[in-house]
């Protein structure tokens, strides 16, 4: 079945939308979440305040909106580039690099996607959305891992405490960068895992 073509409006909203998380993300980054203003966004996004309320009714709406918005785009860049990688060591090793380069790209972005994460067990924090995209992130990871022990790639008990743990060994690398705590590029980052963790499951 044909997919309908989008009307003109929908191209603009989707590229005003866009162009909105795009300003939020740069702002709540610089100036977080209690000390960025909507009128900041809007500045930055060059509309006016009340053309941005027509998009997004709040702050706290539109951080969200923003921070889902980066993930997104990062977890579906990770994931084609994945697709199309062969083999479990070389599936991870594209996954940490990915990761690496989106940091890179965009570090302010990560300001807030750390702060966030760094709040997901706080029962207060409101990050159910982010609980269940940490938990999606660890099946998948689990998945691949469990095709490869099957596959007899690797040696492997316990496997979601494994992917845990590569899942976070990652998280930590990519802090260091957006801290620019980090002294080497990434491909050195990258192959400081991929020994690690090969060392740890790879075929004796």
């Amino acid at each position: 079945m044909p997919t309908e073509a989008k009307t003109k409006h929908q191209v603009v909203t989707e590229f005003r939308c866009s162009e909105i998380l795009r300003a939020a993300r740069k702002v709540f980054a610089e100036k977080g979440f209690a000390d960025a203003t909507v009128d900041d966004i809007a500045e930055a996004a060059e509309l006016a305040k009340g053309t941005l309320y027509l998009y997004f009714p709040s702050k706290r709406e539109l951080y969200l909106a923003a921070l889902k918005n980066g993930i997104r785009e990062m977890v579906e860049r990770s994931q084609t580039a994945m697709a199309a990688a062969g083999g479990i060591r070389e599936k991870l090793r594209v996954l940490i690099r990915t990761r690496l380069e989106e940091v890179e790209r965009n570090r302010d972005f990560f300001k807030i996607y750390h702060s966030e994460f760094g709040n997901i067990a706080h029962p207060a924090a409101g990050s159910e959305w982010f609980l269940n995209l940490y938990q999606e992130q660890l099946r998948m990871l689990s998945g691949m891992l469990t095709e490869a022990a099957a596959a007899g790639e690797i040696r492997l008990e316990r496997i979601e405490t494994v992917a845990s743990a590569i899942y976070e060994m990652t998280r930590g690398v990519m802090l260091r960068r957006t801290l620019g705590l980090s002294t080497g590029d990434v491909e050195e980052d990258v192959d400081t895992l991929d020994e690690i963790i090969w060392n740890g499951m790879g075929k004796k």
